[in-house]
């Protein structure tokens, strides 16, 4: 693993209910990006994206690899967060948060 993942749950959250939440959010996450050495990578090259492009950038600004690695890590994050809140979760229900080792 060449990340660590913190999520941010309910307080009343058991320790076995947050165990199966990690790894979830994980096996999601990992499964979507082609595995568990390409979350970091992936997840630093999009964050440049958007801060040189923007949260929502012009299709016509992106070079064919940026568009490729910043739509990868949209559906990537939005089926890791369905797979721990469901299809209908609020912003206010949890998050997470991605750092390297």
């Amino acid at each position: 693993m060449t990340y660590t993942l913190k999520l941010y749950v309910p307080d009343d959250t058991t320790p076995a209910q947050k165990d199966a939440a990690h790894r979830t959010f994980r096996d999601a996450l990992e499964a979507a990006l082609g595995g568990a050495d390409l979350v970091w990578p992936m997840l630093s090259i999009y964050r440049g994206i958007v801060q040189q492009y923007g949260e929502v950038p012009d299709d016509d600004d992106l070079n064919t690899e940026q568009r490729l690695v910043f739509e990868a890590w949209q559906q990537a994050e939005a089926a890791a967060l369905q797979a721990v809140w469901g299809p209908y979760r609020n912003l206010d229900e949890g998050g997470y948060e991605i750092s390297p080792l």
